[in-house]
């Protein structure tokens, strides 16, 4: 049930009847007609633009058409009030029985409540994390992975059928790097003093599997050139640290349904397949880039090489997708990757990448318009960086990694639920400080403390009952009498709770998960405002002494919220308390 849509079914109706009666002009196309809550709650429940939109394809005055509209509105027995406003803004209020109804609508519905058929089940791939296989997560990664995760999450709860996937970056010379400094380990673990230099990975992490590949091998690769041992300890290091890599995602909740190696692309011929489906459109050819603007790098000089006319598809240059040495460019293997994906009947594509990747939003999205005819959308998603702090200083801890603060690191000092809901809490282009003192904080500042106290409370609330006599189950107090909920307070939790369905499609419709964490913190507040005020009402209290009745009728308001809330911390990844301590 999304009660905005089902109000905007009556605006529609109420349109349609006026162009029946002459009143308006037939075939105007309603697509834009919405209705929403408006900016100012004392101006009523919802609103519409009908007539703002309407006007200039009706050749009318907007106030015009929201007079007829009103009375229109007016006379449906949901609506208690229809007024214009300005110069064509139509406020509605509803009557109190239609947000009463509510109650039991969510506590018969449960979780399913909010659950949108929007997605029609069309196929999503949402891309994340895909770290190079070369050690530990760290919070960079973090903050990606639970924005990811909680997106997929977001769009299965919309109806979209979701695919998570990791993309193993293990075909570069990174991984080369990793294999010299674990066959370093691996000298280690005979008793040799070892250097790390020229760039390799000095993270205690590796020690473990230096050990493990003296277990497998022995000492077959001692006083051995590298090309004797560099293949089979780049398979034996990625796989290492891939199972270090999944390791760290489940401390976090995470799991993925598919993982796909770019070393697959090479040596199969998913690369020149890529290519030349680009080149049967004519958007492959062999030329010479312009210089890039400003001052110009000292080696850099004109040179023919292989182009994808990435131009065509909205980009600011052409790309290179073979160096003039017949090598591939880092872009060619992402074109074949995304050519699978296509490949692999997905409608729609999200890619969740680091700030650092805002050079490629471009020419991934050009590629992917150009093998797809335009079918196949791509969203690219960037997460800003987080900086950590603990006690009122910038926190760098990280003895395990050698250089930067791990996914452990984070997990360990607050715990994944808390973890996930943090890094919610703005939306993911913004930079985002993450405080471990204010994170645990017990107050109305820290948004998953107060939105975990809301469950909380709510669950304490049926206990009380419980031990009083009051049957609590959800069915009794679906089929309790919920008018009995008219107080502003009660309203105004009732309005909240209708609101759930609709910003679950916004949240959907435009990839941020975020709006889902804003929302439970202004539920919550909502919940412990009436919960507040029943200190000085007592008509407001969720327990009435000697009305179990009206008991009921509160608590199932109180329950209903519980509901909601432990639906959105769902999807966040975040498992709903019952008791704080």
């Amino acid at each position: 049930m999304n009660l905005f849509a089902d109000i905007r079914v009556l605006v529609i109706d109420a349109l349609t009847a006026l162009a029946a009666e002459g009143v308006l002009p037939d075939g105007l196309d309603t697509r834009n007609v919405a209705v929403e809550p408006p900016r100012d709650a004392a101006h009523g429940d919802m609103a519409t633009n009908a007539a703002m939109v309407l006007a200039k394809p009706a050749k009318m005055k907007p106030r015009d058409i929201a007079d007829a509209l009103a009375v229109k509105l007016a006379a449906d027995p949901r609506v208690e009030t229809a007024e214009v406003a300005g110069p064509g803004f139509l406020n509605l209020r509803l009557a109190p029985g239609v947000w009463q109804a509510l109650v039991g609508t969510v506590l018969s519905q449960g979780s399913a409540y909010g659950r949108s058929v929007m997605g029609a089940g069309q196929k999503v791939n949402v891309e994340y994390v895909s770290a190079n296989p070369t050690g530990p997560l760290h919070v960079g990664h973090t903050r990606g992975a639970v924005f990811g995760d909680a997106l997929a999450s977001l769009l299965d709860y919309a109806g979209y059928d979701v695919t998570r996937e990791y993309y193993i970056n293990d075909g570069g010379a990174q991984v080369d790097v990793l294999a010299r400094s674990v066959y370093l380990r691996y000298l280690e673990a005979h008793g040799q003093e070892v250097a790390f230099e020229d760039g390799t990975y000095p993270g205690d992490y590796l020690i473990a599997v230096g050990e493990a590949l003296k277990d497998k091998v022995g000492d077959a690769y001692l006083d051995k050139g590298e090309q004797f041992w560099l293949a089979d300890i780049r398979e034996f290091a990625t796989a290492a640290m891939m199972d270090l890599i999944r390791e760290d995602l489940a401390v976090l909740g995470v799991t993925m349904d598919h993982f796909f190696s770019e070393k697959s692309l090479y040596g199969t011929g998913q690369i020149e397949a890529a290519l030349a489906s680009l080149d049967a459109k004519g958007l492959i050819y062999e030329g010479v880039l312009e210089p890039p603007k400003g001052k110009l790098p000292e080696d850099w000089e004109p040179r023919e090489q292989t182009l994808f006319r990435s131009t065509d598809h909205g980009d600011d240059v052409d790309r290179p997708v073979k160096k003039s040495d017949g090598n591939w460019t880092y872009f060619a293997p992402d074109i074949a990757y995304h050519f699978d994906k296509i490949s692999r009947g997905f409608d729609h594509l999200i890619n969740v990448f680091g700030a650092d990747h805002g050079g490629y939003v471009k020419r991934m999205k050009a590629a992917v318009a150009a093998l797809s005819d335009d079918k196949v959308s791509l969203d690219i998603k960037l997460t800003q960086l987080v900086k950590l702090f603990k006690d009122g200083a910038p926190f760098k801890m990280s003895k395990r990694a050698g250089t930067f603060v791990t996914l452990r690191d984070v997990v360990d000092q607050v715990g994944p639920g808390v973890t996930r809901f943090h890094m919610l809490t703005r939306k993911n282009d913004a930079p985002l400080d993450f405080d471990f003192d204010k994170v645990l904080e017990q107050s109305k500042d820290n948004p998953v403390y107060y939105v975990q106290y809301a469950h909380a409370r709510v669950a304490s609330v049926l206990r009380k009952a419980a031990e009083a006599g009051i049957v609590v189950d959800d069915a009794t107090l679906a089929a309790a009498d919920h008018a009995k909920l008219d107080h502003k307070a009660e309203l105004a939790v009732l309005q909240k709770l209708g609101e759930w369905p609709r910003l679950v499609e916004i949240a959907a419709r435009t990839n941020e998960p975020h709006r889902i964490a804003f929302y439970l913190y202004e539920l919550a507040s909502d919940l412990h405002s009436l919960y507040y005020q029943g200190n000085d009402n007592p008509a407001l209290r969720f327990l009435q002494d000697t009305d179990a009745a009206t008991s009921q009728a509160k608590i199932a308001l109180a329950r209903s919220v519980a509901v909601v809330i432990s639906a959105g911390l769902g999807i966040l990844g975040v498992t709903p308390l019952d008791e704080m301590r």
